[in-house]
């Protein structure tokens, strides 16, 4: 962009205090870890970011791969809601390792149990969709409480080892 990067992060910083991008930690085992690894930047407004992206619903229902980073940001942005009027705190956080293996929310709560929240564009869910989700399952023991796979179908299915299939719309109790 040809930005030095104290006025990048200026930028970032204005671009949070207006509720468009927040900075969303990793999760690792290792807390200190959590610290030292560079942030992710998620867009908050799924809708301005389909606006910059010039996504239209025809392109959504001809390509939906593009589709793919409006929706985390969608699903994102109502976790975020959820956490912060909740009763309890929560931390949203995301998952990513050097073999590529990611999950895109990562849910803490005070005590330290762990749900991780994939999200695909899908209507069906295959095996490959889980890897992710498994392999955060395993790093994380005991913590972890639950997986779920949010997806573009109509069935809430158990997957095994405490991972779920669940529709996008339960987002919304449905």
């Amino acid at each position: 962009m040809g930005l030095d990067g104290k006025t990048a992060s200026r930028y970032v910083g204005v671009f949070e205090q207006m509720y468009l991008l927040k900075r969303i930690n990793v999760w690792a085992r290792n807390r200190l870890n959590r610290v030292i690894k560079t942030p992710k930047l998620q867009f908050i407004d799924s809708g301005l970011l389909a606006a910059l992206l010039d996504l239209g619903a025809e392109e959504v229902q001809q390509n939906r791969a593009r589709f793919g980073k409006v929706l985390e940001t969608f699903v994102f942005a109502e976790l975020l809601k959820y956490t912060t009027t909740a009763d309890d705190d929560y931390q949203l956080m995301y998952y990513r390792d050097a073999d590529k293996f990611e999950v895109d929310v990562i849910i803490e709560n005070t005590v330290g149990e762990l749900v991780g929240v994939d999200i695909k564009t899908s209507a069906t869910v295959k095996e490959s969709d889980l890897r992710g989700l498994k392999k955060f399952a395993g790093l994380a023991g005991g913590q972890f409480k639950m997986g779920v796979l949010l997806y573009d179908g109509t069935e809430t299915m158990p997957l095994g080892d405490g991972i779920w299939a669940a529709p996008l719309s339960s987002l919304w109790g449905q």
